[in-house]
């Protein structure tokens, strides 16, 4: 029996459509996650004009900025299980105006406590509320086929909005102060909500059409959850804590949000700035970053959908170590040939992991695959708050960040270790199985 909805004649869609609506959800997904990527971009272009002019210490700084990464972390399981009671756009446009919020708030502020406020808490449930469990929610709702590309794409957003914002928030913050550059982030975020209201829709049955690529005589759709949000986040992680696969994606995915967000995108411009460089240069590579993001993370989708992708992990945190390690020799107050092969190293490496790991979270447990992607993703953003202080206190018991980076490279070592050690769903141990065909049950086949 067809299960096509009315209106559609096939894998596509209606004949009469050009573009399947599955992409212009994806394409408002990317505009929604490129502009609660403004913040993700700030903090290391604000530190030193806030440092100027409130005598704020990196460590205050940084804790405020760690307060943001374990919200943003923790906030992504609730909220995976919050768009399937609510609603994608609700929750979606909710978090736009908690990031909006938080940006144009802070220009008030007067004291380092209420940094902890407007930075920590409204962005961080914010952008937490949005995460990567956004972009895999819409991988999996409204795509079969293209899949692993569709994640990279979307996780490319991020990427996007940091090659956007980051040169004009240094270089307002530079010429015209940080209450100026966080009202452009707040303006950002604000125009988005609307685009998002009247496109985002759950499930591509509200639409009357099949997920892209779908096959109509074969695709039935997967029973939509019931129960409280916070009921199925902990369900989800009650059952991935049982398998040892889910410790190794967690821990290695944490070490991932170390050596990204914690590390170079927190501390990379002060850094650079100690070394003589100025900012707005410094800021300027880390927008180059963001353009070699976009390429690396398509194509690791790209990749994804082809090959295992243990093999892939195990790449990305090799090279991030390597290079991580030699940082501290890169560093100068000019930018050197080696500086700019470090830049285009990273930045294709930058989140290359996160279709990878997305897909070994669906293999291995099926349904509730997102909700522990969710999970995962907050162990990303725990390691990132962790390394975000951490090297904000050895900047200011050493005077320098050299420890920090040889510390992110020992870290990369161990978790291309963890990531090669997760055992597959025995169904998905080729590539030509498709992570879209893996069956609900597949969870209760992964490993004890």
């Amino acid at each position: 029996m067809s299960t096509t909805p009315r209106g559609t004649t096939g894998p596509q869609g209606s004949k009469r459509r050009r573009v399947h609506p599955a992409w212009w959800v994806a394409a408002v997904a990317f505009l929604a996650l490129l502009a609660a990527a403004g913040f993700r971009a700030a903090p290391g272009a604000l530190m030193i004009p806030l440092h100027n002019d409130f005598g704020w210490s990196m460590s205050v700084m940084s804790l405020a900025v760690s307060v943001n990464l374990i919200l943003y972390g923790l906030t992504a399981p609730f909220a995976a299980a919050l768009m399937d009671r609510f609603g994608v756009r609700q929750i979606v446009a909710l978090a736009l105006f908690l990031v909006a919020a938080g940006a144009g708030g802070s220009v008030i502020m007067t004291a380092s406590w209420q940094l902890l406020v407007f930075w920590g808490v409204l962005i961080g449930l914010g952008t937490g509320s949005m995460a990567m469990v956004f972009a895999a929610t819409i991988a999996n709702r409204w795509f079969i086929r293209r899949r692993g590309l569709v994640m990279g794409m979307l996780t490319a957003g991020s990427a996007t909005g940091q090659l956007i914002f980051l040169p004009p928030v240094a270089a307002i913050a530079e010429s015209t102060g940080w209450r100026p550059a966080s009202l452009l982030i707040a303006a950002a975020a604000l125009v988005a909500v609307p685009i998002v209201w009247f496109v985002l829709r759950d499930h591509p049955e509200d639409r009357g059409v099949l997920p892209y690529g779908a096959d109509p005589e074969t695709y039935v759709p997967e029973e939509k959850p019931t129960g409280g949000a916070a009921k199925r986040a902990f369900a989800g992680l009650a059952f991935a804590v049982r398998h040892r696969s889910f410790w190794a994606l967690a821990i290695a995915f944490a070490i991932c949000g170390a050596t990204t967000n914690g590390l170079i995108g927190i501390h990379f411009i002060p850094s650079a700035h100690d070394h003589g460089m100025p900012s707005t240069t410094a800021a300027g590579l880390l927008a180059v970053v963001g353009v070699f993001d976009i390429v690396g993370t398509v194509f690791s989708g790209w990749l994804t959908d082809k090959f295992d992708p243990r093999i892939l992990l195990l790449t990305y945190y090799t090279f991030r170590g390597v290079g991580l390690l030699l940082l501290p020799w890169l560093l100068s107050d000019i930018v050197h040939p080696s500086m700019v092969l470090f830049i285009v190293i990273y930045g294709l490496d930058w989140v290359a992991t996160v279709p990878p790991t997305s897909a070994l979270c669906r293999e291995v447990f099926g349904e509730q695959g997102t909700i522990v992607f969710g999970w995962v993703f907050a162990a990303h953003q725990l390691g990132a708050a962790a390394a975000a202080f951490g090297a904000g206190v050895i900047r200011d018991v050493f005077g320098e960040y050299t420890y920090a980076w040889w510390g992110g490279a020992a870290m990369c070592a161990v978790a291309a270790a963890l990531s090669f050690a997760v055992k597959r769903s025995r169904q998905c141990s080729s590539r030509t199985t498709i992570i879209a065909e893996a069956a609900p049950s597949s969870a209760s086949r992964a490993e004890n």
